[in-house]
């Protein structure tokens, strides 16, 4: 019997993210797999593109920024003094950062964008923000999704031990 992409089933995607204008964003070297039904686990647009597809059906998926992966948000940049990082630093490392407030929110990751004499530009928008992005996806597997992983709302791989589970 044929599966269909639904509610509390496991998917397999091949998938290729570009921007307008057909620039590679993310080539997609491997496989996405996602819990289908509202988890959160996709963006919500393509998810809804993808509700009812069967293995071998594709989508394109126009997404706005705010539907990927938000708007640029300039409060993200941060300056601060080249002595608090180590010595090797480049363009493009990334530091852990806690919320200022010292908050319980997640921690935010931060690309350094600039380097001048005694200051670093550091950047938690996330590389894609304030991008459309283009998603084609192709459907290759569909599973129905074990009690575990409903009640979890993620996958859970082979190889995951119950350590990894948040």
């Amino acid at each position: 019997m044929n599966m269909l992409v639904a509610k509390d089933t496991v998917i397999t995607l091949d998938y290729h993210v570009t921007d307008p204008d057909g620039e590679v964003v993310d080539e997609g070297r491997e496989p996405l797999v996602y819990l289908h039904g509202g988890y959160e686990d996709i963006f919500p647009k393509i998810e809804e593109a993808l509700q009812g597809k069967k293995v071998g059906e594709s989508v394109k998926v126009k997404l706005q920024p705010d539907e990927a992966f938000g708007d640029y948000d300039a409060e993200m940049v941060q300056v601060e003094p080249r002595k608090d990082f180590p010595k090797e630093l480049q363009v493009g490392m990334q530091f852990e950062g806690g919320p200022e407030d010292g908050g319980d929110d997640d921690f935010v990751i931060y690309r350094v964008t600039d380097i001048a004499d005694d200051k670093v530009v550091l950047d938690g928008n996330h590389p894609l923000a304030g991008m459309a992005l283009v998603f084609t996806c192709t459907v290759t597997a569909i599973r129905p999704a074990s009690a575990e992983e409903i009640e979890h709302g993620h996958v859970h791989n082979a190889d995951d031990d119950e350590e990894t589970c948040h």
